[in-house]
């Protein structure tokens, strides 16, 4: 089992062109998270990443530096929407 069973699911969109391309070309999501310490502090260079993670990486893409602005996280239960965080991202595509 990839996951284990979940009542809700969080689905990011990225503006990221690396990642959009990955998507594209590999025709399906990809499953991935924020690469963080023991702390909960993200992790931004990649050199690091790969010290770190070294036995449990497959590749490490390095995009250069994204910023490091929060995604805008949403709540999409029961036909709500409900704005959990606002961070990176527009909210006009659907109409907030």
């Amino acid at each position: 089992v990839l996951l284990p069973k979940r009542r809700t699911v969080g689905i990011r969109v990225p503006d990221s062109p690396i990642a959009v391309a990955l998507v594209e070309e590999l025709g399906r999501p990809i499953l991935s998270t924020s690469v963080t310490n023991g702390q909960g502090q993200v992790i931004p260079d990649p050199i690091e990443i790969r010290d770190t993670f070294k036995h449990g990486l497959d590749a490490v893409v390095d995009g250069g530096f994204l910023g490091n602005e929060s995604s805008t996280v949403l709540s999409l239960v029961d036909d709500k929407i409900e704005i959990i965080r606002e961070g990176k991202g527009t909210l006009d595509i659907i109409g907030m």
